[in-house]
């Protein structure tokens, strides 16, 4: 019963440490092309301290600087309608979630 035991909290540690591995390896970062594609067909709303802007970001590494964001902590005035962050707009959608970069592709047109 207790080798069971063992067994049990090895497969349950092994799980637990694969899953880290596998949410700290960085993403591969975007093409700055796609990046200044997708910043010229739409535009994201951000917030200082929004965890999951910060993981749209990290999507796009150095090349983030070519899309239109607007910070709605500092911007509040251009952020009327805008509940949670990030909220992408796209040809007059809004997408209130982090979006993959082939989400992102498929609804601007880039590639």
């Amino acid at each position: 019963m207790k080798k069971k035991k063992w067994v049990s909290v090895a497969v349950i540690i092994s799980v637990i440490i694969l899953a880290v591995i596998i949410m700290i390896k960085p993403h591969p970062e975007t093409s700055k092309e796609v990046a200044e594609c997708i910043g010229k067909n739409s535009k994201l709303y951000t917030q200082l301290g929004c965890h999951y802007c910060e993981q749209q970001e990290d999507l796009f590494g150095k090349n983030y600087q070519y899309l239109d964001v607007i910070d709605c902590f500092y911007e509040r005035n251009k952020c009327e309608g805008i509940i949670n962050t990030p909220t992408w707009i796209i040809k007059g959608e809004k997408y209130e979630e982090v979006l993959s970069i082939k989400k992102l592709q498929e609804l601007t047109g880039c590639q």
